[in-house]
């Protein structure tokens, strides 16, 4: 019987430790600044809450828990990604090995419009999102990815990211001379997030399904998110960019990836890395705040990237 009592008070212990570390995690989400290591580069995170969001999409009405997680509050930069880009500590644009750095652009995909000094990372096709995010991750060891369509809808609601504000904010086809222009050149929206709407478009994670229900089918209401079966499926960005009517601009707007984006591309194989024909595409990184094990990292990569 002493043995058992023994027992049922450990078990609790560390039920009430586990308790503590997720209600810590939760009470120490503050923003921060991330220096990339051995770079002079750095990015800025604030926190989403977790909780229960009401989202609007195709005009329908869907209500979906998150967990608390972190978003950059600028898109990621051509500054970072050439960083990443010149790493000559990991081999180039190979299938064997954990991280690879990108093909050469055969042409300066972007097309003039600015690389140093702040402006956005474009022509990123979703491959390439998701190794700079895995780069990132070996780096600092903190999980950094593109957000699911529901945390990146949530959180440009949350920065009241309306009509109202738009021409304070946002960087579209009336106002952006048909060029994307350097991160945060706009007002920040009510959270401090820049370029939510308009610049660049940014990717998500999510496969492109017309009705979000779909979604839900596949996932359920918590944490939302449709997986891409292959490079070739379809996937949602959103926000809009320098090329998007004002009147189109919302959290709503859902932009679908299409597979002519690259048909430009001379070489045989295309590019796993870019789009010749979508120069209007980016990303901004999330991190949750409950981070997986490395395995699970490795495999939520790995899965975009086999």
């Amino acid at each position: 019987m002493k043995i058992k009592n023994v027992f049922i008070r450990y078990i609790l212990l560390l039920l009430m430790l586990v308790m503590i570390v997720r209600v810590s995690a939760q009470e120490a989400q503050e923003p921060y600044e991330e220096t990339i290591p051995g770079t002079d580069l750095s990015f800025r995170m604030i926190p989403i809450p977790g909780g229960e969001y009401d989202l609007r999409i195709n005009n329908k009405e869907y209500s979906v828990k998150l967990s608390p997680y972190w978003i950059a509050t600028h898109e990621l930069t051509h500054d970072i990604f050439t960083a990443f880009d010149q790493d000559e500590s990991i081999s180039r644009d190979v299938t064997v090995d954990a991280i690879t750095r990108p093909s050469p652009q055969y042409v300066d995909l972007t097309w003039g419009m600015g690389r140093e000094g702040g402006f956005p990372a474009n022509s990123m096709s979703l491959y390439s999102a998701i190794m700079v995010s895995k780069w990132l991750y070996d780096k600092t060891g903190h999980f950094y990815r593109p957000p699911t369509e529901a945390e990146w809808q949530a959180a440009c609601i949350a920065g009241k990211n309306d009509d109202e504000n738009l021409r304070k904010i946002a960087l579209f086809k009336g106002n952006s001379g048909d060029k994307y222009h350097k991160v945060g050149s706009r007002a920040p929206d009510q959270l401090g997030m820049y370029d939510m709407l308009g610049n660049v478009a940014e990717w998500t994670v999510d496969a492109y399904e017309e009705d979000f229900q779909a979604v839900i089918d596949q996932s359920g209401t918590e944490n939302p998110q449709a997986n891409p079966e292959s490079r070739r499926t379809a996937v949602t960005l959103k926000g809009g960019h320098y090329q998007t009517p004002a009147k189109e601009l919302s959290c709503e707007l859902r932009i679908k990836s299409e597979n002519w984006w690259n048909q430009r591309d001379p070489q045989i194989p295309k590019s796993r890395w870019w789009y010749t024909d979508a120069p209007f595409t980016g990303i901004r990184l999330v991190r949750p705040v409950e981070q997986p094990s490395k395995e699970e990292i490795e495999a939520y990569y790995d899965k975009f990237l086999n």
